[in-house]
């Protein structure tokens, strides 16, 4: 088993959540992004690093900048409406960021699920739409069930079951139910064992990552996130084995395929430093089931799978989202933790965005 390079831990810095955001806003301003741009993607950015997503958070802001600078993410660009057929729509992202046009197409499959019922939200060509659990809680917060298969088109990161390089993307999964008066039950995982970014992060902090997330180049296991950041490069391995590789082509082909974007293949393999996401997302309307006792009875299932008798070392079962939830409250208490590589890639990312070194130097020390 490959081992992990050797770093002392830095210790990370931290930022109160709402100088970050107005910090990520600035950036994107300078960048050229419209205010209410901005503000989206410092909500979803920031948001995803309260969670304890790391990999989805204000780390990813160099990737952006670098992308915009490789003339791939598009600003101020907003989700076009190419064909409704009623209760589906389809939705053409043309590289804007996803946290705009991913945020307007749920709002239109809404509205529309108000309406009908149900709609399916087929979304392509966005760049990246950041953490999925962002847009199910959009719905959830309508009071609306949904569920997402996303695909990473053309950016294969992850082995398929069975296989020795990288011929997947990390292909989320989401759903969502909403309760009355209550946080949602969210449900979003990658289905590689970790995100990439995770693999990130954990190169920056100079940590291992988990036993049996990642092989390198010869296909044998490693925890040393070295091996995907710098050539040869490996890859991650599927969350679950067969069956997360499993869902993982259904999301592809359900994301990719069904929204009239593209998926992974020998064709569509991307060379620059965008990340083009397609979703499937189906929004339900709980109403119109025949179901009025269905929160009782998700609530009785959640009491009676919360009383079984602890594993050691276990100091209580979590049902989904609750651990997301437990983190923001620490992390809006105590601040985002940053760490010190990321911190200046970040810093570094503002000056190539367009904002000058003195206003960069400014905030690094206001927020510091």
């Amino acid at each position: 088993m490959t081992e992990p390079h050797s770093k002392k831990q830095p210790v990370p810095l931290r930022i109160e959540a709402a100088q970050l955001h107005a910090f990520v806003c600035a950036i994107w301003e300078q960048a050229g992004s419209a205010p209410r741009e901005a503000a989206l993607v410092a909500d979803h950015l920031v948001g995803a690093s309260l969670t304890g997503h790391d990999s989805h958070g204000v780390g990813m802001i160099p990737r952006y900048v670098a992308s915009m600078r490789d003339n791939e993410l598009k600003l101020n660009l907003h989700a076009e409406v190419v064909r409704d057929a009623g209760a589906v729509l389809t939705i053409e992202g043309n590289k804007g960021f996803g946290q705009v046009v991913a945020f307007e197409a749920m709002e239109l499959g809404i509205a529309r699920a108000k309406k009908l019922g149900v709609c399916a939200v087929g979304l392509r060509g966005a760049h990246h739409i950041g953490r999925i659990g962002h847009w199910a809680e959009q719905c959830a917060a309508a009071g609306l069930v949904s569920f997402h298969f996303v695909n990473v088109a053309g950016d294969p990161l992850v082995a398929p079951f069975g296989g020795t390089d990288r011929r997947i993307g990390t292909n989320p999964f989401c759903a969502a139910f909403p309760r009355t008066g209550r946080p949602p039950l969210v449900l979003d995982f990658a289905t590689s064992a970790i995100a990439y970014g995770k693999a990130r992060v954990a190169f920056n902090q100079g940590k291992a990552t988990p036993p049996g997330s990642l092989i390198d180049h010869e296909g044998r296991a490693s925890v040393d996130p070295r091996v995907m950041m710098e050539a040869p490069f490996g890859s991650l391995t599927p969350m679950g084995g067969h069956k997360g590789f499993g869902l993982a082509a259904m999301c592809e082909i359900f994301g990719g395929a069904l929204s009239g974007g593209f998926t992974t293949h020998a064709d569509t393999l991307g060379t620059t430093n965008a990340i083009v996401n397609c979703m499937l997302s189906v929004i339900l309307d709980p109403n119109a089931f025949d179901a009025p006792n269905a929160e009782a009875e998700a609530d009785a299932f959640l009491e009676w799978v919360k009383a079984s008798p602890l594993a050691a070392g276990t100091g209580q079962i979590f049902a989904p989202g609750e651990p997301e939830r437990a983190t923001r409250a620490e992390r809006s208490a105590a601040g985002v933790p940053v760490d010190p590589a990321t911190w200046q890639q970040i810093l570094d990312a503002a000056r190539d965005a367009g904002m000058p070194a003195s206003d960069v130097d400014t905030w690094a020390r206001k927020l510091h």
